[in-house]
């Protein structure tokens, strides 16, 4: 079981604003803290495993339930 400090619901929004809100949201967390976050672009499981190797931060996990993309970062 993951510990998941932070949670953000960027349903209904596409590229590039559920990384710029993840980006924000990070910045405000403790090295090691889980962001989670809710998106339903589908281009988001790409733009997020981008996003962590750009910025160092972990992605732990991706997946999809329903019409949810689930991305699990821990901030580096």
């Amino acid at each position: 079981m993951i510990l998941i400090h932070k949670e953000l619901d960027t349903r209904g929004l596409n590229c590039p604003l559920p990384i710029l809100k993840a980006k924000k949201a990070l910045a405000d967390m403790a090295s090691g803290d889980v962001l989670r976050v809710v998106s339903t672009d589908p281009g988001s499981l790409r733009d997020f495993q981008a996003f962590a190797k750009q910025t160092g931060n972990d992605l732990i996990e991706q997946s999809t339930v329903a019409d949810d993309y689930i991305h699990l970062l821990r901030r580096r």
